[in-house]
C-alpha cells in the first residue's frame, strides 16, 4: 500500500470513528481505533514534512528581500533529509501481531534437571524484563520438576500502553542454551543445556472460531514434582483439536472450569498462530524459526555463566551482563534484534 493509500484509508477511519453508530460495535471499534493508531505516526510525520517544505518554500522567497530568513531556510532545510527517513521508516510494513500480547511456553529440553532449572530462570528474566516495562503477568499453567525448576511453564504478557509485548518479545521463540556448573555436579564441571521457548501473539475470540464439537476434552487430577497427586478431583483438564491435533494441558488452577478457560486462551493462540503459517509466508518463516526440538545445537542464544557472557546468534550479538540481563535488563538484546529486522527490511525496499 502506498502513502497515497494510507493517507485515504486515515481520512476514511477518522470518519468512521466519529460515527457513533461504529461504537455500538466494541470489536469493530477496537480493530478501526487499532488500525488508525498504527496510522496515526505515518501521517503525523508525513504532514509536518509537508509543513517543513512550505515554510522552506516560503522562507526562500523571503530571504530575497529580508536576509534575515536566510537561517531559518537552512535551518528548515536540515529538517527535511530526517523527516524523510523517519517517513521511510514508517512506511516499511510492520508486522500485523505487533500490538498484540502474548502467550510464552517454557519448555524443559536437553540436560534434564538443569535445563528445567534455567527454564525457571528464563521465567524470572521474562517476568522482570515485564516488571520494568509495566507490563501485567500471569502465570497460567506449570509443571514443576524435582528440584523447583519447571518441566514445562505458560505465562501470558500483556502490555498497558499502545505497544505490544509481540513487538519486542517475538523474537524469543527458539532454543536457549546455557552453559554453566550444574546444582547436580559434584566435580565442579560446566555442562551445556538447552531450554525451548515458545511465542504465540494471544488471540481474542472474535478472531479464532473453535467449533467444540471438533474438541475432545479430558479431566484428571493435577500431579506435581515427581508424579504424585497434589489434589484428589478431577480438576486437570486436556484439550484435544481434532481437526489440527494441537493439544493443550492446564492443571495450575483448582476448578476444572479455571483450567478450561485457561487451555482454551492458550489453544486459541496456537491456532491463530497455525492460521497465519498457512495464510502468510513470511509469517511461516517466523515461525519456523522457533525451533520445537530442543536440540543444543539448534540455539537461538547462548548464556555462559562461567564468562557473564550472553551471546545471541542471529545477529551476532554479545555482551558480558549475564547476570543484569537474567534480572530482567533485556532492553539492549531485543534492541539488536529490532534493529536487525529493520535493517533487513530497509534493504529489501530501499
Amino acid at each position: 500500500m502506498n502513502l497515497d493509500e494510507l493517507l485515504s484509508e486515515y481520512a476514511e477511519l477518522e470518519q468512521q470513528l466519529a460515527d457513533p453508530a461504529v461504537h455500538a460495535d466494541q470489536n469493530k471499534a477496537r480493530t478501526l481505533g487499532r488500525r488508525y493508531r498504527q496510522l496515526t505516526p505515518i501521517v503525523g510525520t508525513y504532514r509536518e514534512l509537508e509543513g517543513v517544505r512550505s515554510d522552506l518554500t516560503a522562507a526562500k522567497e523571503l530571504a530575497a528581500e529580508d536576509e534575515g530568513f536566510a537561517e531559518e531556510a537552512v535551518q528548515l532545510e536540515e529538517r527535511i533529509p530526517k523527516l524523510e527517513e523517519k517517513l521511510k521508516h514508517l512506511l516499511i510494513p510492520r508486522d500485523p501481531n505487533d500490538d498484540k500480547d502474548i502467550i510464552m511456553e517454557i519448555k524443559q529440553g536437553e540436560g534434564g534437571e538443569e535445563s528445567a532449572l534455567f527454564a525457571g530462570d528464563l521465567l524470572r528474566m521474562y517476568l522482570r524484563y515485564a516488571e520494568r516495562l509495566g507490563w501485567k503477568t500471569e502465570i497460567i499453567d506449570a509443571q514443576h520438576s524435582d528440584l523447583g525448576g519447571y518441566k514445562d511453564v505458560t505465562v501470558a504478557i500483556k502490555a498497558k500502553g499502545e505497544e505490544g509485548v509481540w513487538s519486542r518479545l517475538k523474537y524469543e521463540g527458539g532454543v536457549h542454551r546455557v552453559q554453566r556448573v550444574p546444582v547436580t555436579e559434584s566435580q565442579g564441571r560446566i555442562h551445556t543445556s538447552a531450554t525451548g521457548v515458545l511465542i504465540y501473539p494471544e488471540a481474542e475470540e472474535v478472531e479464532v472460531n473453535i467449533d467444540p464439537n471438533e474438541l475432545r476434552i479430558d479431566v484428571y487430577r493435577s500431579s506435581g514434582p515427581g508424579g504424585q497427586s497434589v489434589n484428589t478431583t478431577d480438576s486437570a483438564v486436556r484439550i484435544t483439536h481434532l481437526p489440527t491435533g494441537v493439544v493443550v494441558s492446564c492443571q495450575n488452577e483448582k476448578s476444572q472450569l479455571q483450567n478450561k478457560e485457561s487451555a482454551m486462551r492458550i489453544l486459541r493462540a496456537r491456532l491463530l498462530a497455525v492460521a497465519q503459517e498457512q495464510a502468510e509466508a513470511a509469517a511461516q518463516a517466523e515461525r519456523k524459526s522457533q525451533v520445537r526440538t530442543m536440540d543444543r545445537s539448534e540455539r537461538i542464544r547462548t548464556y555462559n555463566f562461567p564468562e557473564n557472557r550472553i551471546s545471541d546468534h542471529r545477529v551476532g550479538f554479545k555482551a558480558y551482563n549475564l547476570d543484569q540481563v537474567l534480572d530482567g535488563e533485556l532492553s539492549a538484546v531485543t534492541q539488536a534484534l529490532i534493529d536487525a529486522e529493520m535493517a533487513e527490511k530497509l534493504a529489501q525496499h530501499s
